[in-house]
């Protein structure tokens, strides 16, 4: 995988070879993303199934299980993750022996990495239709190929606008505390020789209000069956400012993303560690003593969403209705 957290000074890859070892990755960000985390969480449990020295199944898909269990207990907000982990499980549960296990396992998550690349890439292209030549674009956190296996969710969008020839600008907030937006967005877009301008997150009021910006662009980690995005921190205040100046809000988001199970009340904001507020890349920036809030995400309301662009179309108002017939 891509260490994520080495960019954008350094582009460096670390093996994992153990559950743990990718528990620990997703923990600490080597790799993130909603539909990346959620494959390699797959990845993991597939991990544990071929590593097994049980030669009977019940004993394999235990282990695995126990694997799934920590895996889940990394990042409790992005469905993602859940989704990939239960995927592995339920393909090796049927199987007749151990060994038959372990190829499905191995089968099973090639086949995630695969689907994930085409959803984005159809998602690309549904999203691409509300893009017009010319346009500004203003994204949060970072949702493109480092997001995911390959492409990308919002800035899957761009890309396939900028494929068609349209040309359009990325306005990128920084992203605050991990800096995904200033670290791996710009680093994302300006590799890809995509217009990017870095602006601080408290700027995104200011460039909405001057009309800076044509249309807001977002990635999810959750949509709930009555339509409630959760996404990066900061997303919400994006929806909000973007309603303010009559400028539209898209959220793009793969099937694999979409919670049929819960509402939004039933969902965990990650609370992350407070030395990512009080830090910057390892330097103290406030005062010891000081309490620290770091919600990882924050929830969007479906009224302040003004199109879902999924691998499957294109979703409208009213989502609840829209989710449970496109997405069931």
């Amino acid at each position: 995988m891509i260490d994520q957290t080495a960019l954008p000074l350094r582009f460096s890859y670390v093996t994992y070879t153990t559950p743990e070892q990718v528990a620990r990755g997703i923990s600490t960000m080597v790799v993130r993303g909603a539909p990346a985390i959620g494959v390699a969480a797959a990845m993991g449990v597939a991990l544990a199934v071929v590593r097994s020295k049980r030669r009977d199944v019940a004993g394999l898909v235990k282990e695995a299980e126990a694997a799934g269990a920590l895996l889940r207990s990394t990042r409790p907000t992005a469905v993602n993750l859940f989704w990939g982990i239960d995927r592995v499980l339920e393909a090796i549960r049927p199987s007749k022996t151990a060994e038959e296990a372990k190829e499905i396992a191995v089968t099973e998550v090639k086949k995630m990495e695969e689907e994930d690349v085409m959803a984005n890439r159809k998602l690309g292209k549904f999203g691409s239709a509300l893009i017009e030549d010319g346009d500004t674009i203003l994204t949060q956190c970072n949702a493109g190929a480092l997001a995911t296996v390959g492409y990308g969710t919002a800035l899957g969008v761009v890309r396939a606008a900028v494929e068609e020839g349209k040309l359009v600008k990325v306005i990128a907030p920084e992203t605050r505390p991990a800096l995904q937006g200033a670290r791996l967005t710009a680093y994302e877009l300006t590799s890809d020789g995509i217009d990017c301008t870095l602006i601080s997150d408290t700027a995104v009021g200011y460039m909405l209000s001057q009309g800076r910006v044509d249309k807001v662009v977002v990635g999810a980690d959750r949509i709930t069956k009555d339509g409630y995005v959760f996404n990066k921190i900061g997303t919400y205040q994006e929806a909000v400012l973007a309603h303010r100046h009559k400028v539209p809000f898209y959220v793009a988001a793969p099937k694999s993303t979409f919670d049929l199970s819960r509402d939004h009340s039933q969902v965990v904001i990650e609370e992350r560690s407070s030395n990512e507020v009080v830090k910057v890349r390892g330097r103290r920036i406030a005062p010891k003593g000081v309490r620290v809030a770091n919600p990882a995400f924050d929830s969007t309301p479906p009224e302040l969403v003004t199109r879902m662009i999924t691998d499957v179309g294109l979703l409208s108002q009213p989502y609840p209705l829209g989710i449970t017939s496109m997405m069931g």
